[in-house]
């Protein structure tokens, strides 16, 4: 069974969440020729204090 791993910041509703997590479902079985249903997604949400990017925190360079 795959298994997707999506790492991004927080912020997003649980119904962009369902989405996302359907889209990749059916590209990755239908890449694969196998039932969605083995597809495993897991999204996890982090603060924007603990991700940094070009050596700043995200919250400090990501207002929104």
């Amino acid at each position: 069974m795959p298994f997707v791993s999506i790492k991004m910041l927080e912020g997003r509703s649980k119904e962009q969440k369902k989405r996302l997590i359907k889209s990749v479902s059916k590209s990755v079985a239908e890449s694969l020729n196998i039932d969605e249903k083995n597809v495993w997604v897991v999204v996890e949400d982090f603060p924007k204090d603990e991700w940094g990017l070009g050596g700043e925190l995200a919250s400090e360079i990501i207002k929104h």
